[in-house]
């Protein structure tokens, strides 16, 4: 299982996702989405950003305040989750290479990275 963190970190990526596609689809400009997101979830447009990208982790009344702001249940954030629309395929191959990745060291990761980029 992933840390708590980034399964938090994920889970909010994807509220914000749905959020900028709908707005998108209601005629908004991406521009100021990030903006409009944080003012949603009642923080800044910095503590949004650093909790974006990881470097700032999401605590248990951050994650408590995004799941009230976009409706979840407390606890919603917590849930390791797969992504939407995979195909039951898809879903088995993300998790055994999740369970590859997780189980080797930097130096295999790096090589499984590697071996992976030369089907692209």
């Amino acid at each position: 299982m992933s840390s708590i963190t980034t399964v938090r970190r994920l889970n909010a990526l994807a509220l914000f996702q749905s959020f900028v596609e709908e707005r998108i689809a209601a005629g908004d400009p991406p521009k100021g989405l990030e903006s409009a997101w944080a003012s949603r979830i009642e923080v800044s447009g910095a503590t949004w950003s650093m909790a974006k990208s990881g470097a700032r982790p999401i605590g248990d009344k951050l994650a408590r305040q995004i799941e009230q702001h976009c409706g979840k249940e407390a606890g919603w954030l917590d849930e390791e989750r797969a992504p939407a629309g995979l195909s039951p395929g898809e879903q088995q191959f993300l998790a055994l290479a999740l369970k590859t990745y997780r189980a080797t060291n930097s130096d295999g990761r790096k090589r499984l990275k590697q071996a992976l980029k030369t089907f692209q």
